[in-house]
């Protein structure tokens, strides 16, 4: 039985990522920050049957700025595979807590790496990079090979968390990948990131919750895939002989307008009714297109996305419309799709 470590099990990639590999017949352990408050909502369903899962999935207390806590933890567990996606990931966040964002999202990628070369493992590791590396893209579409310009404390993190990547490759011999997974969405996204903000609101609106919704620039264009996709390609790129890094995209790029009017005419409403500007949602420094090419992963992986856009802002729009539609706060507890 393999057995994967994941940081960040909690959130949406990492939950998604713990059911495959759970249904791939791995034993799954994940690092969880200590909180006053459970925070594991999203993996809370694979406890359900512990027969299933239960007894193949264990959370472990960590924190990526303790390096101690991750060489014990990697000497205990001496994984097969790691997969890196822990992060202070939200970019419009990053430029109100820069420091914090660099240590997490930068610093921490180097503190792991670190771990399993003190530890002398051989484990693959996997790295979340991120599209917002490539920023003020300097090629369309964006490749492999295309060179970095982030605009924000987050993608610079997410930039040296990539050339660590590579160096550790380089210098020690670790078998040690980056996924540039370009814009990844699902029903399990965070309700402060822009697909879901207007899912949600979407939802909300025809329910008679919400009358508004108050967004930053609508223009901005994004590379939108369906997260549970992209786990895959992860996977995939762990199970490829060598360390390397790939793009994982649609190839397709759309509007924060064109989201919005998707999602608010999949309900029969008129988005110009509801829909406010309001600066305080924009970054001081704005990525405008970002659209990247998965050619190599498709060659190499025989990886290439299935949902598209209109289908994906449908899969979140009654995902969150059968959400609010519940009527009790324990119902809300239950599996999200």
């Amino acid at each position: 039985m393999k057995r994967a470590l994941i940081t960040g099990i909690t959130g949406q990639d990492g939950s998604y990522l713990a059911d495959l590999l759970l249904e791939k017949g791995y034993e799954v352990h994940g690092i969880i920050r200590r909180a006053s408050t459970f925070n594991t909502s999203r993996i809370d369903h694979l406890y359900a049957d512990p027969h299933i899962n239960g007894v193949r999935m264990f959370l472990h207390y960590g924190d990526l700025s303790d390096s101690v806590n991750l060489v014990k933890l990697l000497y205990n567990l001496k994984p097969d595979e790691i997969y890196h996606l822990a992060a202070q990931s939200h970019v419009r966040v990053s430029f109100d807590i820069p420091e914090y964002t660099s240590d997490v999202t930068g610093v921490g990628t180097i503190r792991i790496l670190e771990a399993i070369r003190e530890v002398g493992l051989r484990s693959r590791f996997y790295q979340a990079s991120s599209s917002e590396m490539f920023g003020k893209a300097q090629q369309v579409p964006q490749t492999e090979k295309t060179p970095f310009w982030p605009r924000s404390p987050y993608g610079v993190a997410k930039t040296f968390a990539y050339w660590a990547t590579v160096n550790y490759r380089e210098s020690y011999g670790l078998c040690a990948s980056n996924g540039i997974l370009f814009n990844h969405e699902s029903p399990r996204r965070g309700e402060t990131f822009v697909t879901r903000k207007i899912s949600r609101a979407v939802a909300a609106i025809k329910h008679g919750l919400q009358k508004e919704l108050f967004l930053g620039t609508l223009d901005a264009k994004r590379d939108w895939g369906y997260a549970p996709e992209y786990v895959e390609g992860m996977w995939r790129i762990l199970q490829h002989a060598d360390g390397d890094d790939f793009v994982l995209a649609t190839g397709e790029t759309h509007t924060v307008r064109e989201f919005v009017e998707a999602a608010f005419s999949h309900v029969d409403l008129d988005w110009k009714e509801f829909v406010k500007h309001d600066p305080r949602y924009e970054r001081p420094a704005e990525v405008d297109l970002l659209i990247g090419d998965p050619s190599k992963a498709k060659k190499i992986l025989g990886w290439e996305p299935k949902v598209r856009f209109r289908e994906l802002v449908r899969i979140m729009v009654d995902a969150d419309m059968e959400l609010l539609s519940r009527k009790t706060p324990q119902e809300h507890l239950g599996k999200l799709p």
